[in-house]
C-alpha cells in the first residue's frame, strides 16, 4: 500500500485521479466550486488549494497524488488564499441574498461565511445584465455568475448540447449562449442539470408557485395535484427526514393543508404508460416497422432528438408521459362535474423535472386543443410553498392519496429512476407474474448506474435486444451507432438526467454519493412495499378505462401527431 501525508496524518492512496478525492476520503471537506466528479477538471476556482511540505501552492483536483506527498489543507497562507477569492468573487457579484432564490442554500454564501468574509474592501464596478427569461424551465441571471464553468461542462459532456459557453475576455467574460442570444433561441432542452451543478443563482428554476396560490385561492377552480413518483424521495431532505425516505404521506397531508382538492399519484399514469407503451412495442416488433422503439417519458430527451436528430422522430413511442397521461385523465373525469357545478379543474403537476414545465406547452400533448397540465412546479418550489405555509412537514400525520388515481403498481414507482421504464414494460410482457419473474427481470441488466447498459429480453418467442441510456451525450452517441449501422435495437430507453428522474433538475441538488445512493433505494423500496407489483393487477385500472376513457385511448393518452 501507498500512503500519502495529509495534515500530519498517513492517507493510503487507493486508485484516486486527483489529490482532492484523497483529502476528502481523509475526513476533509476542502471547499470548490469547479470540481464535480463526474465532468472534466477545469481547476478554476483555486478554491481546493494547497500547500506541499516546499511551500508550493497549487489546485488539488488537477494535481494527481504520489506516493511520499507531503500535503497541508490549512494554512495561514491558504485561508488567506481562499478568502482573497471569495471577496474577489463577491466584488463582481449580485448581492441582494435576502430575495435571492437560493438565500441559504447558495454555495458562495456558505463559504463566505465559513473562510471569514465579513466585508468587501472591493466596489462592484461590473455591468448590470439583462435577466434571461425566455425559457419556461429555468432563468438565467448572469449578474450572479462567479464563471466557475460547471454550467458549460455539465450542458456540453453530459448533455452533449452544447447550448451556453464562456464569451468575451478579462473582466468582460460571461457565460451566455452563442452571439448573446436568448436560451429559448438556442437547442436548450429545459432538463436543468445546468441548475443543478450551479454554486449561485446565476441558473434557477422557473418559478410558478404564485399561480399555483392564485387557483387555489379561487372559489370556482378545483385544484387538483398529481405527485410524481421522485418527489417523494426528495421533498424530505429540507426537512430533516433521511435522505431517500418516501414521504408521500405526509406530502398528501401537506398539499391539502395547503388547500389542494385532490392529491393523485403520476404513478397511476405511469401504469397507463406501461400498457400503452407494452402494446405499441408488441404492434412494432409484430410490423418490423419504427423500430427502435424510443421511449418518450422524459421530455428533454424528446426535445433533445427533434432538434439534433429529427429523422428519428417516427420512432418516437407515440405515448404520451405519465404527467400527460394522467391529466389528460383528470380533465376527463371531472368534465362533467365541471359542467354542473360550474367550476375549471385546474392541475398542478408536481415534478423532478424542469422540462416538464415545457412539456405541457406542446400542441402534440393537448386533447383536442386543451392543455391538460396547467402549471407544473418542481420539488423545490413545493417546498418553498410548505414554508410559506409554516408546515411543520415532519411532524404531520400520514394520508393516503385520492382515488381513483391514488393507487399505483410497484411496476409504475420504478419510472422515477433509469431503466425502471425498462423493468416495468418487461414485467407487463412477462407471462409469469411470479415473486421469481421479477427477480429474474431485476437482475437481467435493466439496473445500474452505467450511463449505457443493453440486454437481451424474451417477449412472447421473440429475443428482444434492449439499451437503457441517461444522459443525453451518451445518448447521442447512441443514435450515431444506429444511423451508421453499428448498433440495432428493438426497444430504447433515455434518460436525459443522469440516474434518472430522482436527480432531475427540479430536485434539492445536495447530490454526492449518499443522496444518490438513497434515493435509488428508495425508489426499490417503494417497489418492494406495494402490494401490486405488476401493473396487470392494479384493481383500478379497469374501472378508470371502462368508466373514464371509454375507447379514447388514442385521443387522451396518445400524442395528437396531427398538431
Amino acid at each position: 500500500m501507498e500512503y500519502m501525508t495529509i495534515d500530519s496524518r498517513l492517507v493510503p492512496i487507493e486508485g484516486e485521479k486527483n489529490i482532492l478525492a484523497v483529502i476528502r476520503k481523509a475526513g476533509i471537506d476542502i471547499p470548490t466550486f469547479c470540481y464535480h466528479s463526474e465532468l472534466s477538471i477545469y481547476g478554476a476556482c483555486r478554491m481546493c488549494v494547497v500547500e506541499d511540505d516546499r511551500g508550493r501552492i497549487f489546485a488539488s483536483c488537477s494535481e494527481q497524488p504520489r506516493p511520499g506527498m507531503v500535503i497541508k489543507t490549512n494554512t495561514k497562507k491558504l485561508q488567506q488564499y481562499r478568502k482573497l477569492i471569495i471577496e474577489l468573487l463577491l466584488s463582481s457579484h449580485c448581492r441582494d441574498c435576502t430575495t435571492c432564490t437560493n438565500n441559504g442554500m447558495c454555495d458562495l454564501q456558505s463559504l463566505a461565511y465559513k473562510v471569514g468574509v465579513h466585508a468587501v474592501r472591493f466596489l462592484n464596478n461590473k455591468e448590470q445584465l439583462p435577466l434571461d427569461m425566455s425559457s419556461p424551465c429555468i432563468v438565467r441571471d448572469p449578474n450572479k455568475c462567479i464563471l466557475c464553468g460547471d454550467c458549460v461542462r455539465t450542458c456540453a459532456e453530459i448533455q452533449g448540447v452544447g447550448a451556453i459557453d464562456f464569451a468575451y475576455r478579462g473582466s468582460k467574460m460571461q457565460v451566455t449562449p452563442a452571439f448573446n442570444k436568448c436560451l429559448s433561441e438556442t437547442d436548450c432542452v429545459g432538463c436543468g442539470q445546468c441548475r443543478v451543478v450551479c454554486p449561485t443563482a446565476a441558473i434557477s428554476i422557473r418559478t410558478n408557485v404564485t399561480e399555483v396560490w392564485d387557483a387555489i385561492n379561487d372559489p370556482n377552480v378545483r385544484v387538483v395535484a398529481q405527485v410524481a413518483p421522485a418527489v417523494r424521495l426528495a421533498v424530505g431532505d429540507r426537512f430533516g427526514i433521511p435522505k431517500g425516505e418516501n414521504s408521500m404521506g405526509r406530502l398528501v397531508t401537506a398539499l391539502r393543508m395547503m388547500g389542494f382538492d385532490e392529491v393523485y399519484d403520476t404513478n397511476f399514469g405511469a401504469d397507463m404508460t406501461v400498457i400503452e407503451e407494452s402494446t405499441e412495442l408488441a404492434k412494432r416488433l409484430e410490423s418490423g416497422e419504427k423500430l427502435p422503439l424510443f421511449t418518450s417519458c422524459c421530455p428533454a430527451w424528446v426535445k433533445f432528438l427533434e432538434n439534433k436528430y429529427p429523422e428519428f422522430a417516427d420512432n418516437v413511442s407515440t405515448c404520451r408521459s405519465p404527467q400527460g397521461m394522467l391529466s389528460a385523465t383528470i380533465k376527463e373525469y371531472f368534465k362533467k362535474k365541471d359542467e354542473e357545478e360550474g367550476k375549471t379543474t385546474y392541475v398542478v403537476s408536481i415534478m423532478p423535472c424542469t422540462a416538464k414545465k415545457a412539456e405541457i406547452l406542446r400542441p402534440d400533448n393537448f386533447t383536442n386543443g386543451r392543455q391538460d397540465t396547467d402549471i407544473v412546479i418542481t420539488t423545490v418550489e413545493l417546498i418553498r410553498m410548505i414554508r410559506q405555509v409554516g408546515i411543520k412537514f415532519s411532524e404531520i400525520a400520514e394520508e393516503a392519496a385520492d382515488m381513483p388515481f391514488g393507487y399505483a403498481s410497484g411496476s409504475a414507482t420504478i419510472f422515477g429512476i433509469t431503466g425502471g421504464v425498462t423493468e416495468a414494460v418487461l414485467r407487463h410482457l412477462s407471462d409469469d407474474k411470479s415473486h421469481n419473474s421479477l427477480n429474474a427481470i431485476s437482475i437481467s441488466g435493466v439496473r445500474g448506474n452505467d450511463n449505457f447498459k443493453e440486454l437481451t429480453a424474451k417477449v412472447g418467442e421473440r429475443d428482444v435486444k434492449i439499451a437503457i441510456v441517461h444522459g443525453l451525450a451518451r445518448a447521442g452517441q447512441l443514435l450515431e451507432d444506429i444511423k451508421a449501422g453499428k448498433a440495432q435495437y428493438d426497444f430504447v430507453e433515455v434518460m436525459a438526467c443522469r440516474r434518472g428522474c430522482i436527480l432531475g433538475g427540479g430536485q434539492p441538488y445536495e447530490e454526492g454519493h449518499n443522496t444518490r445512493s438513497a434515493r435509488t433505494e428508495g425508489i426499490y423500496k417503494a417497489d418492494r412495499m406495494t402490494p401490486v407489483r405488476y401493473t396487470s393487477e392494479n384493481p383500478n385500472l379497469k374501472l378508470v378505462y371502462d368508466e373514464v376513457i371509454c375507447g379514447k385511448e388514442h385521443e387522451l393518452l396518445h400524442r395528437n401527431l396531427k398538431n
